[in-house]
């Protein structure tokens, strides 16, 4: 095991009054369980969990010949498979932590791994359904072309390639539940960006913001909407540092070459989602310091996290990375 956490290292705020409520943390919204479609593998089955499509057929244009019967055509399926994988973290504690520290320590130490999980499984998704083969530029032909910002034109490109493969606007969520249940929602693209992104987003032609959407609910993080996409920000939607073209307007990391970020277009049923257990899927663990072989004097105690999850694309040409700059 890690060496516990001490009374020495989160020494007592001496020669000050000990102000009770914490200084809050900056974290991310998050939000792609919402899009994603969701099943929830069952408890002593397998890791691996298997998604089939039956493939549409081709159109029967020929006119049947009276009193002939025609061949017929077979359904052809695919299948697309996700392995689940384990993830988790801890942190070891002393009994005399928990007996004399001024700070609510357990309580904080508990809802600081409750973010580090839910933020480490948000990252995991997006390294994901990042990776699809379906891309766009905002200029050029490759990544390290891109210095300019999102455009109406760029978006444009985007949902007409979506809508000729036949991709439905999302029109349902995964609701803020344990249980998986989804809801209505009106019916959008929904595009996913890094919020270094929104300036060039609300200054794109036809933007509305959400101030503006009447009796539709805007999300929590929704900057806004063009035409039929709608735009949620999160600071887990990272870029490429300096991946892009030579620059001197855009966000650079060196100051050379533009940063590129990637904005998903996703449509309804584009990735899928797979936890185990459902509500059980990410477990809180509390082991209080008790009298055990290896630690006979009940002087350590452990917080810790652990989840058993998957993510996959389901469809690479329903769901389409946008590569972009942003402007300084």
């Amino acid at each position: 095991m890690s060496t516990p956490q001490v009374y020495g290292d989160i020494s007592p705020r001496t020669a000050a009054h000990a102000v009770v409520k914490m200084l809050t943390r900056g974290l991310p919204v998050l939000v792609l369980e919402k899009f994603g479609q969701t099943y929830v593998m069952p408890n002593n089955v397998t890791k691996v969990a298997k998604f089939r499509r039956y493939n549409a057929l081709p159109l029967a244009l020929t006119p049947l010949v009276e009193g002939v019967t025609p061949a017929g055509k077979k359904a052809f399926v695919t299948d697309v498979t996700a392995t689940l994988e384990q993830y988790g973290d801890f942190i070891p504690w002393s009994d005399v932590i928990g007996d004399t520290h001024e700070d609510p320590y357990l309580q904080q130490v508990t809802d600081i791994l409750g973010e580090q999980a839910a933020q480490t499984v948000e990252t995991l998704r997006w390294n994901v359904i990042k990776a699809g083969t379906n891309v766009f530029y905002a200029n050029g032909s490759a990544r390290t072309d891109v210095n300019t910002p999102v455009t109406l034109d760029l978006q444009r490109r985007i949902t007409r390639a979506l809508k000729r493969q036949n991709a439905k606007l999302v029109t349902t969520q995964v609701a803020s539940t344990p249980n998986f249940r989804t809801e209505p929602i009106e019916a959008a693209f929904i595009a996913l960006c890094h919020t270094d992104c929104e300036t060039d987003i609300r200054n794109m032609d036809g933007f509305i913001n959400t101030k503006q959407y009447g009796t539709v609910t805007p999300y929590q993080n929704e900057i806004g909407s063009v035409e039929d996409v709608r735009y949620l920000r999160s600071t887990i939607f990272t870029a490429f540092a300096d991946a892009g073209g030579l620059t001197s307007t855009m966000v650079s990391t060196t100051g050379t070459n533009a940063d590129v970020y990637p904005i998903l277009y996703i449509s309804q049923d584009a990735y899928a989602i797979v936890p185990l257990k459902g509500k059980d899927s990410l477990s809180i663990m509390i082991v209080n310091p008790k009298a055990v072989i290896g630690d006979p004097l009940a002087q350590k105690g452990t917080a810790g996290w652990k989840t058993m999850q998957t993510t996959v694309i389901l469809n690479d040409l329903w769901l389409v990375r946008g590569e972009v700059a942003a402007t300084n």
